[in-house]
């Protein structure tokens, strides 16, 4: 009986170890944006894990230093998985220019084939292919609940204009038009809303191919204005042929600033019609906010323009990409808190930087100094102060300001606890009686979530918040409180610190 019993065991161990085996992702990562789930943390692959053994933060090319590969980046997505994030965006993972190139390893954003990986990203301790490697990263990331994103660039290396000068804009001396202030790249040709470039149109069909292959979850589209939405349009009905949850999250926002030199700036609406499934709101000018009423009047103005549509669009809150400053350096820890619990307490999709969870300020010693090595035709170290290093070999993200890492691990778990109230809930803002004190409440099945916070991060802020029909008695939870607020009369009177958030929830009661 003993020895049945094992066999039964035994064989029981088998077919689940072969159910786990065989089982296969399934991609939820549209479903979990439309519905303001998705906890996002853009990562830049080839820091993501490098290793700096000597510490002076450049990665040299030896048998002890490694920059960040697919491979060694495995053993940081259990770290990820402990964050409570749920989806990696990873910044361009495509072969890049070495021609007319920023930085001793080239912006990942100069792309000089859209169909082949970056060989930077390539291990070679292992026999395995490119492809393999890129498949084993995002299996690994899947197997842990997290869904992968890749960056879509929007324009191409000079390496790409000279294999393929027809698919560029030209000047009037028939030179490649530059895009804004990027020196390294040059701008599509894309066509225009009627007749979009075909041949520009195969290129980013063949990086689409490319992250099916792969089993990407889906992408964002950087700086999508410079093309028709036609274009979009056909393109991602394309990639939904293959799978239908695919995101496609815009590179665009409420500002909609035009590149300088492009002939086209498709608006966010018309991206969203096109089929994006998001974009960045608002949220790219929170750094500009000086008053509260400004904040909140741009909320107010975003939700309603969602609710207007037939279809169902969200937002991501991209407060700090790695586009801008790092939150430290640009107005101190109380920012980086903030930025964390408005991404936990808004109807909208979390985003971070990685780096930013860890008080990184992206300032390195070395920046714009002679290098000895390089893999581009620049042999200078190109970095811009105080963002993260896209250009060269340089170390991963810091991640030793203790005090924000737990600050975000609360704010991602309170998020996840809390979904419901985030996707279906009622969204009201709050009056306040002091310009610098925000506040609005989230009511969802009896129970009320109150966010409260001072946009002045360096006076105190003291006043009082308006809960209409608000009865003292009711059981009220403090989430995150340094100095209670006195509840009495309807209202909330508050005291708040430089740049701090209050946050509670109040039972039996919603607005």
């Amino acid at each position: 009986m003993k020895k049945i019993a094992a066999l039964l065991i035994g064989l029981l161990f088998l077919s689940l170890n072969a159910a786990f085996a065989d089982r296969v992702w399934v991609n939820d990562l549209r479903t979990r944006f439309l519905n303001n789930s998705a906890i996002i943390m853009e990562i830049n692959p080839r820091t993501f894990n490098a290793h700096d053994n000597d510490g002076d933060g450049l990665i040299k090319k030896s048998e002890t230093e490694e920059s960040g590969t697919f491979l060694n980046g495995i053993s940081r997505l259990d770290a990820m998985q402990t964050y409570g994030i749920n989806t990696l965006l990873l910044m361009p993972i495509n072969q890049l220019g070495k021609i007319k190139a920023l930085g001793t390893a080239g912006s990942l954003y100069a792309v000089a084939d859209f169909s082949k990986l970056n060989p930077q990203l390539i291990s070679d301790k292992t026999a395995m292919t490119d492809i393999e490697q890129a498949k084993k990263f995002i299996r690994e990331a899947h197997n842990r609940n997290i869904r992968v994103m890749v960056d879509l660039p929007a324009f191409g290396a000079y390496d790409l204009y000279l294999k393929r000068p027809e698919l560029f804009v030209k000047d009037a001396g028939g030179e490649p038009v530059i895009p804004g202030s990027w020196s390294d790249v040059r701008l599509f040709n894309a066509g225009t809303e009627e007749a979009y470039n075909k041949d520009v149109y195969a290129l980013y069909q063949d990086f689409i191919d490319l992250m099916i292959e792969l089993e990407v979850d889906g992408v964002r589209a950087c700086v999508p204005s410079t093309k028709p939405a036609s274009f979009w349009k056909d393109l991602i009905v394309y990639s939904r042929k293959n799978d239908p949850q695919f995101l496609w999250l815009a590179q665009a926002s409420d500002s909609n600033t035009p590149v300088v030199n492009s002939q086209l700036n498709t608006t966010a609406d018309k991206l969203l019609d096109a089929g994006f499934d998001g974009y960045y709101g608002p949220f790219d000018e929170f750094k500009n906010i000086k008053d509260a009423k400004t904040f909140t009047t741009q909320i107010s103005d975003m939700l309603d323009k969602l609710k207007k549509r037939s279809d169902k669009k969200a937002v991501v809150a991209a407060i700090a990409t790695h586009d801008d400053i790092s939150p430290v350096l640009a107005k101190g820890t109380a920012y980086s808190i903030m930025q964390f619990w408005l991404n936990a307490t808004l109807p909208v999709n979390s985003f971070v930087l990685d780096g930013n969870q860890g008080g990184d300020n992206f300032v390195y010693s070395w920046g714009n100094k002679k290098a000895t090595e390089s893999d581009t035709d620049d042999m200078q170290y190109f970095v811009n102060r105080g963002k993260v290093d896209i250009y060269n070999f340089s170390r991963r993200a810091a991640t030793s300001n203790q005090i924000l890492m737990s600050e975000y691990v609360m704010s991602n778990q309170f998020k996840r606890y809390f979904s419901t109230h985030m996707s279906a809930g009622a969204f009201n803002i709050l009056k306040t009686s002091h310009p610098d004190i925000f506040a609005y409440a989230t009511s969802y099945n009896r129970s009320t979530i109150v966010t409260m916070g001072n946009l002045n991060f360096s006076s105190f802020a003291r006043g009082e918040v308006k809960l209409p029909r608000f009865d003292a008695e009711k059981v009220t939870i403090p989430v995150k409180i340094t100095e209670p607020p006195l509840l009495e009369g309807g209202k909330l009177s508050v005291s708040l610190n430089p740049g701090e958030v209050q946050i509670l929830i109040i039972n039996d009661y919603e607005l």
